[in-house]
């Protein structure tokens, strides 16, 4: 990773932006969004750990990672991905423009910082407390330098979890042979150095020793010796804030001693209750910032309105002891959902409780053989981020049959394997092969892990969506519906699985032609991945992006305009500007405005996506010729046909050089060319070119496809212009024929 500067083939280090206890971090550029993100990289461990250690600390760190990763506040840095690269594990984190609190104190001289930037970095931390622990996360390891204030003022807390992942390995809280503890403990909490129960309220004493040094310049047992602060920590009252700086407000010192409380139950009951203190010591000083008080939250909430209900799916997720003492869900809330990845592959079960039924009697391989298999799997994994689906799948098959050999059929990573295979067969257009691998996969993992397990129901909706790659569209509509009840059983109806499913289950609606069921569907899809994902969140966006295509079909075209500006809009600002998604919601805003009648707007808009695409993609790119065909749909129906026939002429040729003569939208430029050639009234040219399409969509659709019947009737209507009515209404009569024969009963 280091010799290529490239992390898991998407991930580019480009600065070290600092380097600590852990590990280091760094600048990095996301070659697959486009975005910049902060790579954190853990320090690698050396050979005195076992295979089994790594193992388990790979799984721990996977769990730590996901809980991390479903944290969505504004105050906690978002974490985008996660992974281990040539032995090194590693996270991917939003990159804050920002200083932390250490920082804002040098750049201060140590000097107390003003109180109103106190009382705005205390409250928005407060809040951001209150969110995690409400969904029962501790921090472990609240410290100056693990808060950002960034340029737009909003404050945020980094590296949650990594503290406990960090106990686990031995990198930090590690005891000398004299018993101190390593590290820095200016911010310990008591039951931290006594080893005894670590819950939210050691988070809050740890704020209120960040919030001391705030309004002091100094933590509150600031001396040389690390026995000294942990034996202040733990049996010395701290001097009041008040006699180091005289002019802060008693309601604020009260508050921090508070937090600095020795027993547990003395502090403040949970970061909730902080935050109103906080808000309320702040206006009894005259609101120094904010209209109404409080820094706002997203939608006009202040942060006294943060805490909120605490979705299903979030129970089993936990960091420490829970924030208040709650009955655990039956049915293994605590199993951790499975990942295909670089970290399950030959792990084994999490305890003596998870079922193993894929243990026989077969040889135990060797844990350098499965080292071996595990580097070929994610070599494998890599070579589809870069898009040679080929090669993937090639090695796949290869990595599957020896899991197979050494591990058996059903077990766990012999079925991600084959899972791998069935998804590079669906990225190759090979739909029919991978739903065989697919229901093949589903079928093993029902056996050894059971119906309901995470990995059983993904194998079972990319089953459902191989159906409907294949156009039965009825079959994936039952399986999705199966799919969808045993997640919304199983993890809640807000997980984002529940959500992804509900997404393919309204798009396979629409496509069943049920419309009005599937617009209602995805627009509740995308409210609630707004919820849970961020209205931002690529996710999110691609359900709205849904939504606005269904209000088109349903020819609410006013509303799909600006919704598809709207998600135009998030996208170029969450993705950039020249992203392919982007571009792709503004060709739909084109559609819309067309179909509004508002060509001119249309036709301008086309001009600058091809230029977009032509920089980004190149001019022979399919997408370039998408956005030049709408621009020539667009200057005919401004009346400028010579125009639109150079262009429909121009793109169908380069079409069928890159396409081929026989794809569907070859065979759309050559009818938008009939289309300007019967306007320019050349009719008999016209007809030649409306009877190509007829007969090329025949023989590539069949004779009684919508398309191949649209055609027939165009080449109909040109028969009437030409004069010759007999052919037309014969035509007409076969084309009526064969609608009745493909929709029977109707009529």
């Amino acid at each position: 990773m280091a010799e290529s500067g490239l992390v898991q083939g998407r991930y580019r280090l480009l600065d070290l932006i600092g380097r600590g206890g852990m590990g280091e971090v760094w600048r990095a550029r996301d070659e697959s969004l486009g975005r910049q993100v902060a790579v954190k990289c853990l320090k690698p461990l050396g050979p005195q750990h076992d295979p089994s250690f790594m193992r388990v600390l790979r799984e721990r760190f996977r769990r730590e990672a996901r809980v991390a990763a479903a944290l969505q506040h504004r105050g906690i840095t978002v974490v985008h991905d996660f992974g281990e690269d040539d032995g090194i594990l590693f996270l991917v984190m939003e990159l804050l423009d920002g200083r932390n609190l250490s920082q804002l104190l040098e750049d201060n001289r140590h000097d107390p910082l003003p109180l109103p930037d106190f009382a705005d970095i205390a409250e928005q931390v407060a809040a951001a407390l209150a969110y995690t622990h409400e969904q029962a996360v501790v921090h472990r390891d609240l410290k100056p330098a693990n808060i950002v204030r960034v340029a737009d003022g909003t404050v945020k807390i980094c590296d949650f979890g990594i503290a406990r992942l960090g106990h686990d390995i031995g990198f930090t809280a590690r005891l000398t042979g004299t018993g101190i503890a390593m590290g820095t403990p200016h911010y310990m909490s008591p039951e931290q150095i006594g080893a005894g129960t670590v819950d939210h309220r050691s988070d809050l004493y740890s704020l209120g020793c960040v919030l001391y040094e705030l309004v002091t310049g100094a933590p509150p047992f600031d001396l040389d010796d690390a026995w000294a602060v942990l034996v202040g920590h733990r049996d010395t009252a701290p001097e009041p804030p008040r006699a180091r700086r005289p002019d802060l407000p008693e309601a604020y010192e009260r508050i921090v001693l508070d937090l600095l409380e020795k027993v547990p139950d003395d502090r403040p009951r949970d970061a909730a209750e902080l935050v109103k203190r906080l808000v309320s010591a702040r206006r009894s000083q005259g609101a120094p910032y904010g209209a109404e008080g409080g820094p706002a939250e997203a939608g006009g909430r202040t942060a006294t309105r943060v805490v909120r209900s605490l979705p299903s799916w979030t129970q089993g997720m936990t960091v420490g002891s829970r924030a208040e003492p709650r009955a655990r869900r039956a049915g293994g809330a605590d199993r951790a959902a499975g990942l295909t990845g670089a970290w399950t592959s030959g792990l084994p079960p999490l305890s003596r409780d998870t079922p193993a039924p894929y243990v026989s009697e077969r040889p135990a391989p060797s844990p350098e053989h499965l080292a071996a298999l595990a580097a070929r799997h994610n070599a494998g994994l890599s070579l589809g981020r870069l898009g040679r689906w080929a090669e993937a799948g090639e090695v796949h098959r290869a990595v599957a049959a020896e899991r197979e050999h050494a591990l058996g059929p059903d077990h766990p990573d012999t079925l991600a394997s084959r899972f791998e295979v069935a998804f590079t067969l669906a990225r190759s257009g090979r739909p029919a092969d991978a739903l065989r691998e697919y229901e093949r996969v589903a079928a093993g993992r029902e056996r050894s892990l059971g119906p309901d397990h995470v990995d059983t129901l993904a194998a079972r909706q990319e089953t459902a969506y191989a159906l409907g790659r294949l156009g039965r569209h009825f079959e994936a509509h039952q399986v999705y519906v199966s799919v969808l009840a045993a997640r919304e059983r199983t993890t809640g109806p807000e997980h984002p699985d529940t959500l992804r499913c509900r997404h393919n289950l309204a798009f396979n609606l629409s496509r069943l032609g049920r419309l009005e069921d599937a617009y209602r569907m995805a627009r509740d899809v995308a409210s609630a991945r707004a919820r849970v994902l961020g209205p931002q969140h690529p996710d999110t966006l691609v359900t709205r992006y849904e939504v606005a295509y269904l209000l088109g079909q349903l020819g609410r075209w006013a509303e799909a305009l600006q919704t598809y500006r709207e998600v135009a809009g998030d996208r170029a600002q969450a993705l950039g500007p020249g992203h392919p998604d982007t571009l792709a919601a503004r060709y739909e805003v084109g559609i819309s405005l067309g179909r509004l009648g508002r060509s001119k707007e249309a036709l301008e808009l086309y001009r600058d996506l091809v230029g977009a695409r032509t920089a980004a993609q190149g001019p022979a790119d399919p997408e370039t010729l998408r956005a030049r065909h709408g621009l020539g749909v667009n200057l005919g129906r401004l009346g400028r046909w010579e125009e639109a026939l150079a262009e429909a002429r121009s793109v169908a040729a380069l079409r069928e050089q890159v396409l081929g003569t026989g794809h569907l939208d070859t065979l759309v430029s050559r009818r938008e060319i009939a289309v300007a050639l019967g306007w320019l009234g050349r009719w008999p040219d016209a007809l030649a070119v409306y009877r190509q399409v007829a007969a090329a969509r025949e023989r590539v659709l069949g004779a009684d496809h919508p398309d191949t019947l649209a055609s027939r009737s165009d080449e109909a209507q040109c028969l009437e212009q030409l004069g010759r009515s007999a052919e037309a209404v014969a035509l007409y009569r076969r084309v009526a024929e064969l609608r009745q024969r493909r929709t029977p009963g109707r009529g």
